[in-house]
């Protein structure tokens, strides 16, 4: 089994990369537009070289052969839990949280890139243990491989990625061998837990899981709030929305995005200036290409032969569509300020590069298929 495997131009499908790169071209735009009050164009020549040097990451990730990455796994695993302890023990401050670390003049956010990497190592460590995947044993071994990460991710804190990364791995273990009584009982345990956390969380306000900030969050979702303080960000972002109607107020145009009254607008909160600018006709073409997307890749996952390289595209389009259910949530205040971005379409470079790499990934799986698929 060699390390590089040449992917083929006909085994890759063209039919992800125009969506994936309608997205990234999407985003561009927004954020030219979010950042143009300013007149600083900083911002978007860096989102530009982001998306070039993503494509120099995902063309060698995709040439990379999966299989022989999933036989290393465990020490691409202990790679990823080292660098998430470095950050909490080297990393960057910045707004109450250590997620940076900085290499040379560029700043990483690790817990981006642990997304993918927990993708591909779950999905080989389930593989491995697919036909004992109804023990409890199994289960509980499983559990805790993602428990490192997860802690280590959610002390920085990071809330929203632990739990992303946490939904990863149900949806994995979906596809599996696990019969459904495990998978049922797992999600009840699971809804109970939260909801005890939830609701512990809301009523002390000393409680010590969650820093003063998060709380303060998800109070606001549950009880409401003055959206002036706790809730400023989400409540100029449904004012934004609403005021795009139907057509928009046309690129360069939302007073909102414009003026710099929403906050982080290129950044979490792109749709809002997307819905603005480009109304609720702007809005559907989004949605329609990021579940376009999705689907692409679910029905590619459907089809493989190789419970690895389904799972590595489960895993990995269940996070695109879970980061953009919440992030869609976000701006629409349906749930609280998590601060994850819309995959490919917001402000950052770890976010970007890390879902090109995904991205390279996938097309390392589906370009090793047996046969061609349409």
């Amino acid at each position: 089994m060699h390390l590089f495997k040449r992917i083929e131009f006909k085994n890759i499908d063209i039919y992800l990369i125009l969506l994936m790169s309608a997205l990234i071209g999407i985003g561009i735009l927004a954020i030219s537009s979010a950042t143009s009050y300013s007149g600083d164009t900083s911002v978007l020549k860096s989102q530009i070289t982001f998306f070039i040097f993503g494509l120099i990451l995902m063309t060698i990730i995709m040439n990379f052969n999966y299989k022989f990455l999933g036989v290393w796994y465990l020490g691409i695993y202990t790679i990823t839990n080292l660098v998430l302890l470095a950050v909490l023990l080297f990393g960057n401050d910045a707004k109450g949280a250590t997620r940076w670390i900085s290499i040379g003049p560029v700043q990483i956010q690790p817990s981006e890139f642990a997304k993918i990497t927990m993708i591909l190592c779950t999905a080989r460590l389930i593989s491995l243990k697919n036909e004992k995947m109804n023990s409890v044993v199994t289960i509980a071994q499983i559990g805790l491989f993602q428990f490192v990460p997860f802690i280590l991710i959610n002390r920085q804190p990071n809330l929203s990625t632990s739990i992303v990364i946490l939904t990863l791995l149900v949806l994995q273990l979906f596809v599996s061998k696990l019969k459904m009584r495990y998978i049922l009982g797992t999600a009840l345990v699971g809804g109970i837990t939260v909801a005890i956390a939830v609701g512990y969380i809301v009523s002390n306000p000393n409680q010590q899981i969650l820093d003063a900030y998060q709380r303060n969050r998800i109070v606001t979702a549950v009880m409401g709030g003055d959206s002036q303080s706790d809730n400023y960000q989400t409540s100029r972002s449904v004012d934004a929305i609403g005021s795009g109607g139907l057509n928009g107020k046309g690129l360069y145009q939302g007073a909102i995005s414009q003026l710099n009254y929403l906050p982080e607008s290129h950044n979490d909160f792109i749709v809002a200036t997307i819905a603005e600018e480009f109304g609720f006709v702007g809005i559907l073409v989004l949605l329609g290409i990021i579940i376009l997307f999705v689907g692409r890749g679910l029905f590619l996952a459907y089809v493989i032969d190789d419970d690895f390289g389904r799972m590595i595209l489960v895993g990995y389009f269940g996070m695109i569509a879970a980061q953009s259910f919440i992030n869609l949530g976000v701006v629409t205040a349906v749930l609280p300020n998590t601060g994850l971005p819309l995959p490919f379409v917001s402000y950052g470079g770890s976010s970007l590069w890390a879902n090109m790499m995904g991205m390279g990934l996938v097309l390392s799986v589906i370009g090793n298929r047996e046969e061609t698929m349409f």
